[in-house]
């Protein structure tokens, strides 16, 4: 992983975290940091998932940055409808 691909990871992953915070109906029963940090860590998921199956690329790209935020997406949806009512602190 690059160090482009890592702050990429960590960017996006944070920026899908508070966009699923704002997205998810009803009143958002996980914490803002465990959203964040659930996007942040779903992201770098992503980019070992690009590596595992994804074309031999030198650098982060396009490809790279859709596959993260998916699957960062996808984490946070999960977690945030996992997450126990009334435990927001």
């Amino acid at each position: 992983m690059t160090i482009a691909g890592s702050i990429a990871a960590i960017v996006l992953g944070a920026a899908v975290g508070v966009l699923g915070r704002l997205v998810t109906p009803g009143r958002p029963t996980m914490p803002a940091w465990a959203t964040i940090g659930v996007g942040v860590v779903a992201a770098f998921a992503g980019t070992g998932l690009f590596g595992l199956f994804g074309p031999e690329e030198a650098a982060w790209g396009l490809r790279q940055a859709a596959v993260q935020v998916g699957t960062a997406v996808a984490a946070v949806v999960l977690v945030a409808a996992c997450w126990p009512a009334g435990r927001t602190r």
